[in-house]
């Protein structure tokens, strides 16, 4: 459903400016790294989605909009995946009539926060819980299923999430930073980086396994609980303790009881 935005708290008021387009808006997300460079990082592809969201502007303040689309393209970069939010919420702000200035700081803002946000939540945290998930569901029923598992649940997670960013950022506008720690990422961040390491330390003894042949129960039994023990750990000191560092200390102790180490 389009949303139109009226007279902005501050700024000139863009009366009868409707935020339309979001479907090609959102296909175009998918490409936002296309023409990545590093003057502009994800600049052009954020103002390549931008423009079909633009476009209900130009017919009410035709200057407004050059100038918007001008901006749209500007330097800017944080994870692709979370690109939406920030795409969202500053379009908002044009149709709501921000200054420049509170348009660019909003985004330089976004810069970081989004960066470190989908870091964690994808890189750190979906991505390696699904691969784990799917080691296991490959080793204990079928490859093709482990295959489909990842695939399909993975980009699933990954479309819904860039759909929720953008209707959020279109919703919320200047208010987006409020919106996002209010959401459901910030709890889901926390747990999915447990997730993984979990699922990651029940997979690898399992798939040595499937791949050596060589594994008895004992062996699985071990890796199972060097799982839980690194999901307690990380989870009592995760201010200090990541998963890393626990995957470290795990292959050095597994190297001094089998004696490679002096």
């Amino acid at each position: 459903m389009p949303l139109a935005y009226g007279r902005a708290s501050h700024g000139k008021p863009i009366g009868g400016g409707v935020v339309s387009g979001r479907g090609k808006a959102f296909a175009r997300l998918f490409a936002v790294q296309a023409a990545w460079n590093y003057e502009r990082m994800l600049g052009i592809g954020m103002g390549y989605a931008a423009e079909p969201l633009l476009a209900g502007l130009e017919a009410t303040d035709s200057e407004r909009h050059a100038e918007a689309a001008g901006r749209s393209a500007e330097f800017f970069n944080c994870h692709p995946y979370l690109a939406g939010l920030a795409l969202g919420a500053s379009v908002a702000a044009e149709y709501a009539g921000e200054s420049e200035d509170r348009i660019r700081r909003l985004k330089t803002a976004l810069c970081g926060t989004l960066g470190a946000l989908g870091d964690h939540l994808f890189w750190a945290g979906l991505l390696p819980a699904m691969m784990g998930l799917a080691l296991i569901v490959a080793v204990v029923w079928s490859p093709w299923w482990g295959v489909g598992l990842f695939l399909v649940g993975y980009n699933g997670c990954r479309v819904a999430v860039a759909w929720w960013g953008l209707r959020t950022g279109l919703d919320t506008g200047m208010r987006v930073g409020q919106a996002i720690a209010s959401s459901w990422v910030p709890r889901v961040r926390r747990w999915v980086g447990l997730a993984a390491g979990f699922l990651v330390g029940v997979a690898i003894p399992l798939a040595g396994r499937f791949l050596l042949g060589g594994l008895g129960r004992s062996q699985i039994l071990i890796g199972v609980g060097v799982a839980v023990l690194g999901l307690a750990l990380a989870y009592r000191f995760r201010a200090t303790f990541g998963g890393v560092r626990y995957g470290l200390l795990a292959v050095a102790l597994v190297l001094l009881w089998f004696g490679v180490l002096p």
